[in-house]
């Protein structure tokens, strides 16, 4: 079971010369739905409130078979409005609360018996749900394999010392840290992509990976050496870019689920992966990635198509 904490809201889309549309969003919802998407079981833990959208929220991690324990809450569902420019990116702004409707020494138990635990983006720095979901990861934090990322959000998360002193704390504690380069040119202006996710693998993340659009990821862990490595971006037409982070992250943790590095000792088997093992994942992630911005809005691939897009043609 692989276990995934943080927001889901509802995305207000608006595109140009046309009119606004709803539907399921949130980093870590997103995530969770790529994963059961790749085949493998999930449990989400997020909150929403009992209403037409937290039930539209239900619904679609439900259809895909995602395990929902947690009860709902008495707000209203938290939502997004996200603003799709002439370019395909998406401009977003929140109206949203974070506070999980369970008890620690609960949380802690469902995570700790998973073999997996990802936590990212608001969830991770809005209080008062935040502090659960740090108490969590530093349960979790070298027992089994725990993924991060940022997915920076400065329109609601304006302190930016405060989430770079939050995003050092996790990284030192998770095994493997996905950000793009907009969350690390945010949180550290005056350095390089490179320096920056140098930083985090020595503070202790096993492996650090940067997305960088059309250039495509890079990333290091030990076996890499500072260099790092790095893999081009599929080529693909993009209809938009809502959702490509989180189906990276989704596939990068799928990888490592595929390669039996999740579990007890995850850490370790992650140092001894060789850099053509590390190239390989990054490959299939950014092709993960590829399929989603070729469609409209967050619609993560199912593992039949990532499969069939891998194929060698003749």
């Amino acid at each position: 079971m692989l276990t995934v904490i943080g927001e889901a809201l509802i995305d207000v889309v608006s595109r140009p010369d046309r009119e606004p549309v709803r539907h399921p969003g949130g980093s870590p919802m997103n995530v969770a739905l790529g994963l059961a998407r790749l085949g493998h079981p999930v449990r989400f833990l997020g909150a929403w409130g009992n209403d037409d959208d937290g039930q539209l929220l239900a619904q679609h991690l439900g259809a895909e078979g995602i395990e929902l324990p947690l009860p709902t809450h008495d707000s209203a569902t938290s939502v997004a409005e996200a603003v799709i420019g002439e370019n395909g990116a998406a401009d977003y702004n929140f109206q949203m609360t974070w506070e999980l409707p369970v008890e620690q020494a609960e949380l802690e138990a469902m995570v700790t018996e998973s073999s997996a635990l990802h936590v990212g983006s608001i969830a991770t720095v809005v209080e008062p749900g935040a502090e659960n979901v740090v108490k969590a990861v530093e349960a979790a934090s070298g027992q089994i394999l725990v993924t991060y990322d940022p997915n920076c959000r400065p329109q609601i998360t304006t302190d930016v010392e405060a989430v770079r002193a939050r995003a050092e704390h996790l990284a030192s504690r998770a095994d493997v840290v996905k950000a793009s380069d907009e969350d690390l040119q945010w949180l550290y202006p005056t350095s390089t992509l490179q320096e920056s996710a140098r930083a985090w693998h020595r503070l202790g993340a096993k492996m650090v990976v940067v997305t960088r659009g059309e250039l495509g990821p890079w990333a290091i862990t030990e076996s890499t050496g500072a260099e790092g490595v790095e893999v081009p971006a599929r080529k693909t037409d993009v209809v938009d870019t809502v959702g490509a982070g989180d189906t990276f992250m989704a596939a990068l943790i799928s990888q490592f689920t595929d390669r039996g590095l999740d579990g007890a000792g995850a850490g370790e088997r992650i140092n001894a992966l060789p850099a053509t093992d590390v190239e390989a994942i990054l490959r299939r992630s950014a092709d993960a990635a590829a399929i989603t911005v070729s469609r409209a809005g967050a619609d993560l691939p199912r593992r039949d198509e990532l499969d069939a897009l891998e194929q060698p043609t003749d």
